[in-house]
């Protein structure tokens, strides 16, 4: 008995909705004239034809149709889902088409409700309550759809931008035609000065939200994270570098090397390589953004390897055959003095001994060297050497 009951207002439902069908002209014609004059403010279907908002929205009256005279289970919908992923695609919001859906499914069951004069109340409740489980599942499958095409073209828009980013740091921006598009599909300047900027370090190099924060203050960039570093590119603009710098620095969270400043997108790549190339002279513990120009001495030692090698053999042969603890305490009071300009007293404050100590230390050192400390040519030999055992430890510690 109770089996008959329920299926004599599914069986009503069914010919309600087939009743219904010949009327799915005028039902597209009201869900269209409706879409545009009930709050039109919410409304943004600029982007779609009208053909194809009317192709639409027809397919939608007519699948409600449809699964009202289907058997109630869950489904999945195919139609609801290609007009979600066709207005994703399109730009539409996703609570344009979520409204225009339930504009839709009332429309429909006003028009129910016209054609079922002879229908018992529990009938008409049977039918409203197919009628927007209908409408719920169409709503589900076309959100469903929306999210994952969003997803969809974020991956490919992040795919897009990486690949542009990757092509102007290997120098492709010398082809006008080509910088034209990266600059407009990043939003950066054609004309701009740029610096670029490599960061590495244990876990996040570069504060998440640095493009934006740098937006925020009128200085546009690009961030672009790769397996072992982030690298910023920056646009000058009417900036000066060292206010964008210190604009970039409470960023940072490793360490970061910063290029100078190069005119113009052709030159990034050439900008990456001297980022590069002062990362590489810092120390792997160090924190911080460093510009090239606090590095120069460092990054021509690094640059010139073979020349590096030769240089510090040469210059400090005999103090580096020392053992250990002398040695290092005959470096350790070189670089004090040539730190100090060459003043005993004030190596001796640094170091914590007397003045006579670092005369002494220094005699031995030009005894071992057979050449006197002083003079440019001797002072810019000695410095170089230091710095370059310098970037010898830092890499060693690494």
């Amino acid at each position: 008995m109770s089996t008959s009951k329920k299926a004599i207002p599914q069986t009503r439902t069914r010919e309600l909705a087939a009743a219904c069908r010949a009327d799915i002209p005028a039902l597209t014609d009201r869900l269209i004239s409706e879409i545009f004059t009930d709050n039109p403010e919410w409304t943004d279907y600029s982007t779609v034809a009208r053909a194809d908002l009317v192709d639409g929205c027809r397919r939608y009256v007519t699948r409600i149709l449809d699964l009202l005279g289907a058997p109630a289970t869950a489904f999945d919908d195919e139609v609801a889902a290609s007009i979600g992923r066709r207005r994703a695609e399109q730009g539409v919001p996703l609570e344009a088409m979520l409204r225009t859906f339930r504009l839709g499914g009332r429309i429909v069951w006003e028009v129910l409700l016209d054609k079922a004069d002879e229908l018992a109340p529990g009938e008409i409740r049977a039918a409203g309550t197919r009628l927007w489980a209908v409408i719920d599942a169409l709503s589900s499958s076309l959100v469903t759809s929306y999210r994952n095409t969003e997803l969809e073209q974020l991956r490919s828009d992040e795919r897009r931008r990486h690949a542009l980013i990757e092509d102007l740091l290997a120098g492709r921006a010398h082809d006008t035609t080509f910088a034209a598009r990266a600059a407009r599909e990043l939003n950066l300047p054609a004309g701009s000065a740029f610096l670029v900027v490599v960061a590495c370090g244990e876990g996040e190099a570069v504060r998440t939200g640095t493009e934006a924060a740098l937006a925020a203050v009128g200085i546009r960039s690009v961030w672009h994270d790769r397996v072992d570093s982030t690298v910023g590119l920056i646009a000058v603009e009417r900036h000066d570098v060292a206010s964008v710098l210190r604009r970039i620095e409470p960023h940072i969270r490793g360490r970061a090397g910063a290029s100078p400043a190069v005119g113009g997108l052709a030159q990034v790549g050439t900008a990456h390589g001297w980022a590069l190339l002062t990362l590489q002279t810092l120390p792997r513990d160090a924190t911080g953004l460093v510009p090239l120009h606090e590095r120069f001495q460092h990054a021509l030692l690094v640059r010139s390897a073979d020349l590096t090698d030769m240089l510090v053999t040469h210059t400090l042969g005999p103090v580096l055959a020392l053992p250990a603890a002398e040695r290092a305490t005959l470096l350790d009071t070189l670089a004090a003095w040539l730190t100090h300009d060459c003043s005993a007293a004030h190596a001796a404050t640094r170091l914590h001994c007397h003045r006579n100590t670092v005369i002494n230390r220094l005699h031995r050192i030009s005894t071992l060297l057979g050449r006197p400390l002083e003079g440019r040519r001797d002072y810019v030999e000695l410095s170089l050497a230091l710095a370059a055992l310098d970037l010898a430890r830092a890499s060693d510690g690494a």
